[in-house]
């Protein structure tokens, strides 16, 4: 049976072994080009990020993670713009990540950083970096979570993590964030039951955005129809409504996050990394499997296809056969 193939060396790295400690001091000190570097780094998981999260250890933490998810077109991006907006006039420091999906060409971001966050146009105190989705299809890559390590590092008060609008799949959000948040809209039809089947059982907070158009009453009554079937239910989820664009509704969900934040960071950090730790543990290893299959190949996979074909092998024996070669 062939033998799979060598695992790839890092990309080369941009920043030394000598130079990671005075990037990571750069950036708790606000130096936007140093936090954008260290982003690279961990998002390519080049030769330096080891070194990089290591050094990151120390100052990690303290920022209080809430994703978005929901369905396409609820307005995810419109309303994080306006959550930024509230939370810069309360003085606190944001980083944000907008999960956008990748590029079938290149694999990288579809969007640009600053396309949708209008809010953190020449603010200092904001800081926004688009990730791929690199095709993931809970919403996510592992990259994610270094990314929100880097701007805890960092310093900023709050990461904001918006994710794909891929529906029902964005379960992921629930292993990273500390906070989630599901985003639903009026007349999204579908959209809404799919909701109901996987969303909803991740969801701290329900917000039915764009709440000025008709029909979002009937949307916030099927939502709480819905969750008070929930079987897993064990705390009251809160369902708001918000308007983005006209700012109704975002201070209130302000509020109501920062209420749970309280007790988030109450539980304390170790936690809510232990969690992230997890995720990525999972994803590595389902990214070794999933690569050892790809490259088992003809001389791999085709002997064993035969096997279970023939009868002499069921299927999982002979994927055990193939993780174990």
């Amino acid at each position: 049976m062939a033998k799979t193939t060598a695992e790839a060396p890092p990309p080369t790295a941009r920043i030394s072994d000598a130079d990671i400690d005075g990037y990571v001091n750069r950036m708790r000190a606000g130096e936007r080009r140093a936090i954008s570097t260290v982003i690279t780094e961990l998002e390519r998981l080049s030769a330096a990020a080891p070194g990089l999260l290591q050094a990151l250890q120390p100052h990690l933490g303290h920022a209080l993670v809430v994703g978005f998810t929901g369905p396409p077109g609820a307005g995810k991006s419109t309303l994080v713009n306006a959550v930024i907006a509230h939370l810069r006039q309360q003085g606190r420091t944001v980083g944000v990540i907008a999960v956008d999906p990748s590029s079938p060409i290149s694999g990288g971001a579809i969007l640009g950083d600053r396309i949708r966050m209008t809010a953190a146009l020449d603010d200092d105190g904001v800081f926004v970096r688009s990730l791929a989705s690199r095709g993931y299809l809970g919403g996510l890559s592992p990259a994610a979570v270094r990314i929100v390590d880097a701007l805890d590092g960092a310093g900023f008060d709050i990461v904001l993590l918006e994710t794909v609008g891929t529906g029902q799949n964005e379960i992921d959000v629930a292993e990273v964030a500390d906070i989630r948040i599901v985003i639903a809209a009026p007349g999204l039809g579908d959209d809404i039951q799919a909701m109901k089947s996987g969303l909803l059982e991740i969801a701290d907070i329900i917000v039915v955005n764009k709440s000025d158009r008709p029909g979002a009453e009937q949307t916030m009554q099927q939502l709480i129809g819905a969750l008070s079937i929930r079987a897993t239910q064990t705390e009251k989820v809160s369902v708001l409504k918000t308007s983005a664009i006209n700012g109704d509704g975002i201070g209130e969900l302000v509020d109501a996050f920062d209420a749970i934040g309280k007790r988030v960071v109450a539980a304390g950090a170790i936690d809510r990394r232990r969690r992230r730790a997890r995720y990525l543990i999972a994803r590595a290893a389902a990214d070794i499997v999933a690569a050892r299959i790809k490259s088992g190949g003809k001389d791999g996979l085709d002997p064993l296809a035969d096997a279970v074909l023939s009868g002499t092998m069921s299927p999982d024996k002979a994927a055990r056969r193939l993780l174990e070669s």
